[in-house]
């Protein structure tokens, strides 16, 4: 089932950019562009990450450093560095 209309990202899709690392809305749209257009997806996107864990968080958690913790997911870029979109709703920065 398709989760972002905009760009054509399905829930098989989100979830295995999760597995991959991808934690957060941001992070989601950062590996594949869904909830960056007009954000009607960001919800069930959401919806779709749940509580669950997240490997990144687990390894800074551990005290690896965060290049390391970055390196075992998707590059996205860090929220508030120069270049980076807003995120639907948010304020530019």
């Amino acid at each position: 089932m398709y989760v972002c209309s905009c760009f054509g990202i399905t829930e098989k899709q989100v979830l295995a950019h999760a597995e991959s690392g991808a934690c957060t809305p941001r992070q989601i749209a950062g590996a594949c562009k869904a909830g960056t257009d007009c954000g009607s997806c960001v919800r069930r996107i959401q919806a779709l990450l749940g509580r669950g864990s997240c490997p990144r968080r687990e390894m800074i958690d551990k005290g690896e450093p965060a290049a390391t913790a970055l390196a075992a997911g998707p590059t996205v870029q860090a929220p508030g560095t120069p270049g980076a979109p807003p995120f639907p709703g948010e304020a530019a920065a």
